[in-house]
């Protein structure tokens, strides 16, 4: 990009804003408007709806549920559910703040999901595929035993129906309520992506945002092509808990998916209008 074309883009932006400032000031409803977390610009909530949950002004990528990038990614009709007969239960029968079973009852209220994690067999173009979708809204996507039995239950389907398999993460990490129950679900879903690659099948990582914690640590970053989104975080541990730790500050960009991709961590990063394409093209060229 030009200087020239970078003065025209920022003056093309600057002209949007005050046309999104002008229709703010003729209809002030709050219901109608929302500001970007990202610019602060004021967005009709219809037009960010209409742009997949993207911000038409700074390119921010908004997270976005499970059922939501299912209905984006996947031809219509195409997506089959598999194990949702798979509920977690409250072995430890853990106690913080609030039991356990209240956060679990709560989040099912708030997603309408059992779990953190959609499994089952989907199409892109045409080219079949098994998927499991995670969805940050239930408790902060954490991996626990459900989730780390349903990826790895949809690793055997794969194998058994010869299909590769396509896992798309959105986590923080491991369900501490469940203990070392949760933390052993790094080492269940590892193995169960090593027995796919013995198979010769293609395994595929889509990382939105976030994803850290045990989830980057296992079949989140196993991917023989590693796709991430625009922006996405991801990491271990937390910025802040790595400053603290090295006492030292970190790149602005750290973590982010651009700052992995120039560090080889990442294959590929897709704007969200893109990765429809960008996957199929992926598998299409692994059949």
């Amino acid at each position: 990009m030009t200087i020239q074309d970078w003065f025209e883009k920022r003056k093309e932006a600057q002209e949007q804003r005050r046309a999104l400032e002008a229709r703010v000031e003729t209809d002030g409803d709050p219901t109608l408007w929302t500001k970007c977390v990202h610019c602060d610009a004021q967005i009709l909530k219809e037009d960010l709806d209409n742009n997949d949950m993207v911000c038409p002004l700074c390119d921010y990528h908004y997270r976005i549920n499970a059922r939501r990038r299912i209905s984006q990614l996947f031809d219509e009709n195409s997506f089959e559910e598999l194990f949702s007969e798979i509920k977690p239960t409250d072995p430890l029968e853990f106690v913080d703040t609030e039991s356990y079973k209240d956060r679990l009852q709560r989040a099912k209220e708030k997603t309408n999901l059992d779990d953190a994690v959609i499994t089952g067999l989907a199409s892109i173009e045409g080219h079949k595929m098994a998927v499991a979708v995670m969805d940050f809204d239930f408790m902060g996507g954490s991996m626990g035993s459900v989730v780390g039995e349903k990826v790895t239950r949809l690793i055997e389907k794969a194998i058994e129906l010869r299909l590769p398999v396509l896992a798309i993460t959105s986590s923080g990490g491991a369900r501490m309520q469940e203990s070392a129950l949760s933390l052993m679900q790094m080492a269940k879903t590892s193995c169960a992506v090593s027995r796919l690659d013995d198979e010769g099948l293609l395994y595929v990582n889509l990382i939105t945002e976030p994803t850290f914690g045990g989830v980057t640590a296992s079949f989140g970053t196993l991917g023989d092509i590693i796709v991430a989104e625009q922006g996405a975080r991801v990491g271990f541990a937390g910025r802040r808990v790595i400053e603290q730790t090295i006492r030292q500050k970190l790149p602005s960009d750290f973590q982010t998916a651009e700052y992995l991709l120039k560090y080889g961590q990442v294959d590929v990063v897709s704007a969200r209008k893109d990765l429809r394409k960008t996957l199929a093209n992926i598998f299409a060229m692994h059949e």
